[in-house]
């Protein structure tokens, strides 16, 4: 048979295998790009929830185990031969797969891929594409291009994932084990706003997932906020904003936490961080209503195991040990609590961008029993998901069952939802669930963290230049205005509550000619003009070097008070916006208040670091 005549023959079998796109399915092709966040929901862009019921399409990142031949399909994951392409394509036309993916309730899919099929140039092999021969001749990246340009013109979300740094599987100590493993932290966002570029004509594509499980590699571990070379935190911030500001305004950032730390053998510290370190460290990025945090979960991982057998195996439980109200609570404390605690700085949509189960495992095992547990707790709170992996061969299907959807040889399709298959009924309750139709605007917070460097988050003052040459400067995101500090750690907090700040004109604050009443007696203040509000502030060290206040649109006015933090936490009832300065004394202005001046003294044992702020009613 031709290749023509096969393809035909192919489409022609999945057109009469398909079932009908169940409804759910067929409403989300009408929502609105571009997508962005409303506290801890993502919305389309007229506000409607758009729940990311997603699946991870892998194979372009590599399934090369790394040894052998890479064209023998024995050296590849579970013996199946992506050949750096999307896995399927040879069995079945790519409008077949777009449309099991729509059958099944997806309306996203979690696209992988690797930075050097960035760069790769040496075509695909023919056989790669063999059900979608017009392909034949393509570079990885342009058989990428066909597919996203199919997964959008079928309605549904793609984010791009950058999974590996070679296109080879992972996870274990292969070289992708960070961002700049195996390159430099420059190849890394250089490959990433040539993606991000490449498809801003195409609202569809909706989010950049900026690396893959993040972890240890033979020597060094990743932190969250060291300011080193392996800060992942500074490294995703830093890369989010140019994305935002560099390449397509429209995306969502989304930042995975840290996957492993420590040497896994008992006796020796190591752990499973997750997002734990965002309650104390949070992004803020240039562009407001973008950041999403990711996580991921599977039964034979840990909070502390690595989910290895043999060798890097610890006597630390799995996530299928453990009870059911000890897997939710470690959930909650590891991931979830982004989303589920409101009005904090770290407030933002949690997807758990991997999780999946072998579709082998026997009645009464532990990981049917996780999977019923985990997909609980995904629909109690309402949790975005992917589901890894959507497509699979059907000839490995008993020793590798972990996909939703298995093609053969002949493109015959068979799945989740065609009977017998005992993950069904948790899949159709998980993909029907969740909050729809529109989402009310909440108020923000958000942090600032010049820890070790200028932490800008305003455009607007971005584009204004250095104000204090050789301090490190923070400045909250357009849109918000300071209202609380620390008096030790340089930390802020921002927030657009009860009103947007809305400004004309900035001035940079180094002396006391704007103090119109003595609201700290025997300190030095800075305070803002009549009619303008903290924006920003610069140290040098520890020390306060300016203030930032800009002029608000309609004019603020209000009385004042002076709130000191010198001794004491001095926070409102509850300390809205949460942990932003972890073991350091905190001011903040109430919710209806707007922070007007900072004061501080240089006496001696003084290190001249903020010790109240003047706060006026809005």
């Amino acid at each position: 048979m031709t290749v023509v005549r096969r393809t035909l023959a192919l489409a022609l079998i999945a057109a009469l295998i398909l079932p009908a796109v169940p409804a759910e399915a067929a409403d989300d092709p009408g929502w609105t790009a571009p997508l962005s966040t409303r506290g801890r929901y993502i919305v389309d862009a007229d506000g409607n929830r758009f729940k990311l019921r997603s699946g991870n399409w892998h194979g372009a990142s590599g399934t090369w185990n790394g040894s052998g031949s890479d064209t023998d399909d024995a050296e590849h994951h579970a013996g199946e031969n992506a050949g750096r392409t999307p896995l399927g394509l040879d069995r079945a036309p790519v409008a077949a797969i777009v449309d099991g993916f729509r059958a099944i309730g997806l309306n996203s899919v979690r696209l992988p891929f690797s930075s050097e099929l960035v760069r790769d140039t040496r075509p695909v092999a023919d056989s790669a594409v063999a059900a979608n021969p017009q392909w034949r001749g393509l570079t990885p990246l342009q058989v990428y291009d066909k597919v996203v340009t199919a997964l959008t013109d079928a309605g549904l979300a793609v984010i791009l994932n950058n999974h590996t740094t070679t296109t080879r599987w992972c996870c274990g100590v292969d070289g992708n084990e960070r961002w700049n493993t195996s390159q430099t932290a420059a190849q890394w966002e250089d490959a990433w706003l040539t993606m991000a570029r490449r498809y801003a004509g195409n609202p569809r594509v909706v989010g950049a997932d900026l690396y893959n499980e993040v972890r240890r590699n033979v020597l060094d571990d990743p932190n969250w906020g060291w300011g080193d070379d392996r800060d992942w935190f500074a490294a995703s911030q830093r890369l989010g904003d140019r994305i935002l500001r560099e390449a397509n305004p429209n995306l969502l950032i989304i930042v995975e936490g840290i996957n492993w730390t420590g040497i896994p053998v008992d006796g020796f510290a190591h752990e499973r961080p997750t997002l734990k370190p965002v309650r104390t460290l949070s992004h803020t990025l240039t562009t407001s209503g973008k950041l999403v945090y990711a996580a991921h979960f599977y039964d034979y991982t840990g909070p502390n195991h690595s989910g290895a057998t043999g060798t890097g195996e610890t006597t630390d439980p799995r996530y299928r040990d453990l009870s059911r109200a000890d897997l939710f609570a470690v959930l909650n404390r590891d991931a979830f609590f982004v989303s589920a605690e409101t009005g904090r700085h770290f407030t933002a949509p949690v997807w758990i961008s991997e999780f999946g189960v072998d579709g082998n495992a026997p009645a009464g095992s532990k990981q049917r029993d996780w999977f019923a547990a985990f997909t609980d707790f995904l629909i109690s709170s309402d949790a975005d998901f992917a589901y890894w992996p959507v497509v699979g061969w059907a000839e490995r299907r008993t020793t590798n069952g972990w996909g939703l959807l298995f093609w053969d040889r002949s493109g015959t399709r068979t799945g989740i939802t065609d009977g017998g298959d005992w993950r069904d009924d948790a899949w159709r309750r998980l993909t029907t669930s969740g909050l729809r139709g529109y989402v009310t605007p909440v108020p923000s917070r958000s942090m600032l963290s010049p820890d070790h460097g200028d932490f800008v988050a305003s455009t607007r003052m971005r584009a204004a230049g250095d104000w204090d040459n050789g301090a490190r400067k923070a400045v909250c995101a357009d849109g918000q205005r300071l209202i609380g500090m620390s008096h030790t750690g340089n930390r802020g907090l921002c927030t657009d509550t009860v009103t947007a700040a809305t400004w004309t004109t900035h001035q940079v604050i180094t002396d006391d000619r704007h103090v119109t009443s003595d609201w700290a007696s025997g300190y030095t203040k800075f305070q803002c003009p009549s009619g303008a509000f903290l924006i920003g502030y610069a140290v040098r060290g520890a020390a306060v070097s300016s203030a930032l206040c800009a002029t608000a649109t309609t004019p603020v006015a209000g009385t004042g008070r002076t709130v000191w933090f010198d001794r004491t936490d001095n926070r409102p009832s509850g300390n809205p916006g949460g942990e932003f300065a972890s073991g350091h004394l905190k001011g903040q202005c109430a919710d209806d208040e707007y922070a007007a001046g900072i004061a501080w003294t240089g006496r001696l044992f003084s290190s001249r670091t903020p010790d109240a702020l003047y706060c006026r009613r809005l």
